[in-house]
């Protein structure tokens, strides 16, 4: 009898052993996703409105609720910071997500961050989350060139994708990333390049870091930084010094410029023509102010390949100008002076 007992207790062991291992193995990676409005929440009136929607009209959670299979890959939870368009994003949004996001990060229970933008600044804040967040988990920025009421919304695929490659292993030391369209892209070099397409988002030059079959996603490459990469605390910082963009063009003047310096502008950015040019009489005024050691960085409107241009100011390099207003910001909000620039664009 004692025997018989003996073997009912060790199979009894064994099976809420195996009924252990089995919960454990049932666990799902912990998924924040960080919702700031965009095409991606938006509506229209039309199933075939793709332009004139209203976007940021639907909130985290009906979001979450839309694509039920998110369940299945991850345990998600969500936290509105704005329900805007992209291009009302502003600096206040940006420091709450970085700090946010840290924060979430720094939870053992979470694996990685999802962040829902609109798509015309998505480029920006992913850039700005790329250079202010750290670890190794994975952050992915999201968005939708379609909104949800739309007959081929791309929203919730994009949704499911995101959430899928924020709980993978795989997507561990990849820094920040963007998804749409099956694209994996790295927010340091991706850009949109396309006003309406699904697939409005390259890194030209660079290529994509992997895609998605279904939504499981294959990376062609394994874990690498680029190059020069920099990573700044933003933890007490309110507020970025003013840095504007001026595009260039024929027969411009340096009126543009000292109206910037009049408004309060402690940087500027050049979207020059081809490689960071401008004409004479602006050229002549950027000399000046770079002798004086006032930041100018000149990028280039063409959207693509390296800006050189260095005579009147600091050459972006590889970065365009929208990305270069972001570095120089964070710089200047360290106290960087123009050779730490200098550096922090690899000139």
């Amino acid at each position: 009898m004692l025997a018989f007992r003996t073997i009912i207790a060790f199979l009894a062991a064994g099976l809420l052993a195996n009924g252990a291992v089995h919960a454990q193995q049932q666990v799902k990676p912990g998924v924040v996703i960080f919702a700031t409005g965009g095409t991606i929440a938006g509506t229209a009136k039309s199933s075939i409105d793709t332009t004139t929607y209203r976007s940021s009209t639907l909130e985290v959670q009906s979001l979450i609720d839309a694509v039920p299979e998110i369940r299945e890959v991850a345990t998600v939870t969500g936290e509105q910071i704005s329900n805007v368009g992209s291009p009302d994003v502003d600096q206040s949004i940006l420091l709450r997500l970085a700090r946010e996001i840290n924060r979430s990060l720094a939870d053992p229970g979470v694996h990685g961050v999802v962040v829902t933008h609109g798509t015309d600044t998505l480029e920006e804040t992913a850039f700005f989350l790329d250079l202010t967040t750290a670890g190794t988990k994975p952050v992915v920025i999201v968005g939708a060139m379609r909104p949800t009421t739309a007959i081929s919304a791309d929203g919730p695929m994009n949704l499911l994708q995101a959430i899928t490659l924020a709980a993978s292993r795989d997507a561990d030391n990849r820094g920040v990333m963007i998804v749409l369209n099956d694209r994996i892209g790295s927010a340091f070099y991706t850009t949109k390049m396309n006003t309406t397409s699904l697939d409005a988002f390259r890194a030209t030059e660079q290529g994509y870091l992997g895609m998605f079959i279904g939504v499981k996603p294959r990376f062609y490459y394994s874990p690498a930084i680029p190059r020069g990469k920099l990573t700044f605390n933003v933890n007490g910082v309110n507020s970025f010094p003013k840095v504007p963009i001026i595009y260039s063009y024929e027969d411009q003047d340096a009126d543009q410029i000292d109206a910037a310096l009049r408004a309060g502008a402690k940087g500027i950015v050049i979207a020059g023509s081809g490689n960071g040019a401008t004409p004479l009489s602006v050229r002549k005024r950027l000399i000046e102010l770079t002798s004086q050691g006032f930041p100018i960085v000149l990028s280039t409107r063409t959207g693509g390949g390296f800006s050189t241009r260095s005579v009147e100011g600091i050459a972006s390099g590889i970065f365009n100008p929208q990305k270069s207003r972001i570095l120089l910001m964070l710089a200047l909000a360290q106290g960087a002076d123009v050779p730490t620039i200098r550096n922090y664009f690899h000139e």
